[in-house]
C-alpha cells in the first residue's frame, strides 16, 4: 500500500549528472567571475537548481567552494561527494578548498535549513566592494555571508549619511558595516546570539569602522524593540531581515515571519522619527504580505532591485521599502 521504495541514483546517472554541473559551473564561472572581478566581488552563486534532476547549490567564496545538496532520499550516499569532486575539478581548485553540506528544500519550524560540515576549518575574509567580511565555510550552519543582499546592502550605504542606523537580526553585521562606511551617524545591531554579534564586531574592526558609536546589543527582537519604545529611542533607517521561524528560549510560541511580520515591522515604525525608512525582508519561499494595516506612508516591493544577477534563477529573497509618515 505504501508504494514501492525509491530507488538511488546509479553510477551511470550519477556520472551524467556530474559532468552536466561541472560543465554549468565552469561556464557561469567563466562568465561570472570576470564581471565580478572589476567589482571587487569576491562571494558569489555559480549554480542554483539550474537542472531539473541536479538538486544542488554551489558557491564561490575567494577560490573555495561550497557545493549543498538539496536532501533528497534517491540520491544516495554518494552522489554529493562526486558532483563536489566534478565541481572542484571543473574550477581547478583542491579538494581541501571543497565544502559539502546537505540543505533542506523547505525549512519548518524547528528544523535547521543546513547540516553542519564534518569539515573543520579556520575563518577568512574575501572582498565585498571595497569592503572585507569574515566567512566560515565549515563551522557554522551558515558562512557568515549572505551574498544574495549585497545590493540590497549599497541601497542601505546610499541612505546611510548622517542617519542612525538600526539593524535588527544583524547575524554577522554586514549591514551594519556598509551603514557606517556610508557615513551613518550612529548604528544600533541587535542579534540575541553573542558569536554573531562578535563576528558583527570583527567585521567592523576588519573594516576600521568600529567605535562608540556602533553599538552590539545582545537581545531578542522583541525584548529590544519594546526597551526601545520605553527608552524613547529613534532611528531614521532600519533593516529588518528576520528568520522565517525562531524559537522563544523562555518558552512561548516563538516567532513564525508568515503570521508575525505585521506585529513586527508595527513595533519597529514606532521607534523610528518621522519619514524614517525600513528596509524589511524574507526568504520564505512562500511568503504573503499582509501590510494593509500597517501605519506607513508608502510601501514598495523593490525586489528586483536587490535579487542580483547570480541568483536570479531562484526567489531567493523579497525585500520592501517601508517609509514611516512625516
Amino acid at each position: 500500500m505504501g508504494g514501492s521504495p525509491l530507488k538511488t541514483y546509479t553510477p551511470e546517472q550519477r556520472s551524467r549528472h556530474a559532468e552536466m554541473l561541472a560543465n554549468r559551473v565552469r561556464k557561469r564561472h567563466a562568465l561570472l567571475s570576470r564581471k565580478f572581478a572589476k567589482q571587487n566581488i569576491e562571494a558569489f552563486r555559480l549554480y542554483d537548481w539550474d537542472i531539473p534532476e541536479i538538486r544542488a547549490v554551489v558557491d564561490w567564496y575567494a577560490g573555495h567552494v561550497v557545493v549543498a545538496e538539496y536532501t533528497r532520499t534517491q540520491t544516495g550516499p554518494d552522489w554529493l561527494p562526486e558532483m563536489g569532486l566534478a565541481v572542484a575539478h571543473a574550477l581547478d581548485i583542491p579538494e581541501s578548498r571543497l565544502y559539502l553540506k546537505k540543505r533542506q528544500t523547505a525549512a519548518r519550524e524547528g528544523e535547521k535549513r543546513y547540516q553542519r560540515s564534518r569539515k573543520e576549518g579556520q575563518r577568512f575574509s574575501l572582498r565585498e566592494r571595497d569592503l572585507r567580511f569574515w566567512v566560515n565555510l565549515s563551522q557554522q550552519l551558515d558562512t557568515g555571508l549572505f551574498s544574495d543582499h549585497r545590493d540590497t546592502r549599497s541601497l542601505i550605504r546610499d541612505m546611510a549619511a548622517d542617519q542612525d542606523f538600526l539593524n535588527l537580526y544583524c547575524y554577522t553585521g554586514s549591514f551594519t558595516c556598509y551603514a557606517a562606511a556610508g557615513g551613518a551617524r550612529s548604528s544600533v545591531s541587535v542579534d540575541r546570539s553573542g558569536p554573531y554579534l562578535r563576528w558583527a564586531g570583527d567585521n567592523l574592526a576588519l573594516n576600521d569602522l568600529q567605535g562608540r558609536k556602533h553599538q552590539m546589543i545582545r537581545s531578542d527582537a522583541g525584548v529590544f524593540l519594546e526597551k526601545a519604545r520605553d527608552q524613547g529611542r529613534r532611528f531614521t533607517l532600519a533593516m529588518v531581515d528576520p528568520p522565517s521561524f525562531s524559537t522563544i528560549r523562555t518558552g512561548g510560541e516563538g516567532f513564525d515571519v508568515l503570521r508575525d511580520h505585521p506585529q513586527l515591522i508595527r513595533r519597529v515604525l514606532r521607534i523610528m522619527e518621522p519619514g524614517g525608512v525600513v528596509f524589511f525582508s524574507t526568504n520564505h519561499q512562500r511568503f504573503v504580505s499582509r501590510f494593509d494595516d500597517l501605519p506607513a506612508s508608502r510601501i514598495e516591493e523593490i525586489t528586483p532591485d536587490t535579487v542580483p544577477e547570480d541568483y536570479r534563477n531562484r526567489k531567493v529573497h523579497r525585500c520592501w521599502r517601508i517609509q514611516n509618515p512625516e
